[in-house]
């Protein structure tokens, strides 16, 4: 028996299959959640959309997969930068158990401020993220009364990835 579904939403320019994706894949396995990774690979390459292609049908799937997820049970949305920041939003449209965002951007171009359900949260942010300010992260985690970890790294979080995964089992363990 399942405790619920975990979506895990990939960065630009990055996939399914990458590192931080799959180490909190490993840690929802491994608590009895399952999961997937949706690939958004080929929105990310419509580029004469948006230089970070077409984030508007990228969060239109998550919504999608999302409510057929929920109404099935409990849902927890992670994701990192761009998935992070579609995972927040769709907190608004799809009822969700949990967020974990991983340096999520607080700003999206023409699209909305970042934003999410009140629900438990935690947020990875790194001090030297050379894409994401962790001020704008740090200030909207106060608002909110998220779990934060601040770590000393870049935006890849490629230093933190154990620590971004014992983060996201942390919260698991909390819902």
């Amino acid at each position: 028996m399942s405790r619920g579904h975990c979506i895990l939403s990939h960065g630009f320019e990055s996939g399914p299959e990458a590192t931080k994706v799959t180490a909190l894949a490993e840690v929802a396995e491994r608590l009895g959640w399952t999961h997937e990774r949706p690939d958004y690979t080929d929105l990310d390459a419509m580029s004469q959309v948006s230089r970070v292609g077409d984030v508007r049908t990228r969060l239109q799937r998550l919504i999608e997969r999302s409510a057929a997820a929920a109404a099935q049970g409990p849902v927890v949305l992670a994701g990192s930068s761009l998935g992070a920041y579609i995972s927040a939003i769709a907190s608004l449209q799809v009822p969700v158990a949990g967020l974990f965002l991983m340096v999520p951007p607080t700003t999206m171009g023409p699209m909305p401020a970042l934003d999410a359900a009140p629900v438990p949260t935690t947020v990875v942010q790194a001090w030297h993220d050379e894409v994401v300010p962790a001020a704008g992260v740090i200030a909207w985690a106060q608002a909110r009364s998220a779990q934060l970890l601040l770590v000393d790294d870049g935006h890849r979080l490629e230093h933190h990835v154990e620590a971004s995964a014992q983060a996201f089992e942390r919260l698991l363990r909390q819902l």
